[in-house]
């Protein structure tokens, strides 16, 4: 028994993010900007999905929700996500047809874009338009994703992360993967 658990925390010690000397995962700069984490499909937990169906939503598509294999384990532990954990959300548009599991079936095609949210419990970027409430907010495109195109957390997150104020920011129900 001793062995299966060395050998558990060591594989999970090999999935930790590498922390930078500030506390912050790689994929955050010295001055807040952050990147797509290029690795979340094959290295990340894959938290849950959610379908929007409404065909005037801005947001319709099935979204694909990823976090870092640390955040996870801390927040089965403690109920929260700890410093430096990211979240990644690839929202991809809907193909639709007729399967054998139904005549109206919806599945996820090519990725639109790919929100990333970065926990800052020790509000690193006070001053960054990107950083606001204990969280780093970024968006990126399919036909560009290397390049940050949210202008502030205020214009191009907030309202839609207002409702999950009491989980933090984050929509925790739809996440089975977080229960314990």
């Amino acid at each position: 028994m001793k062995g299966t658990i060395t050998g558990l925390v060591a594989g999970l010690l090999l999935h930790l993010p590498a922390w930078s000397a500030e506390g912050l995962p790689p994929h955050v700069d010295a001055q807040g900007g952050i990147s797509l984490p290029k690795d979340f499909r094959t290295h990340y937990v894959h938290l849950g999905s959610w379908a929007v169906i409404d065909e005037k939503s801005a947001a319709r598509g099935l979204h694909d929700v990823y976090a870092d294999p640390a955040a996870v384990a801390h927040y089965r532990e403690h109920g929260r996500f700890p410093d430096g954990a990211t979240l990644v959300k690839e929202i991809r548009a809907f193909g639709r047809g007729a399967l054998t599991t139904g005549d109206r079936v919806l599945w996820g095609t090519t990725p639109a874009v790919w929100f990333v949210m970065i926990k800052d419990a020790h509000l690193r970027f006070q001053d960054h338009p990107g950083w606001a409430d204990g969280w780093g907010w970024a968006l990126f495109k399919a036909d560009n994703p290397g390049r940050n195109v949210a202008t502030s957390y205020s214009a191009d997150c907030k309202s839609c992360h207002v409702p999950a104020a009491a989980t933090d920011r984050v929509f925790v129900q739809g996440y089975p993967t977080l229960r314990p």
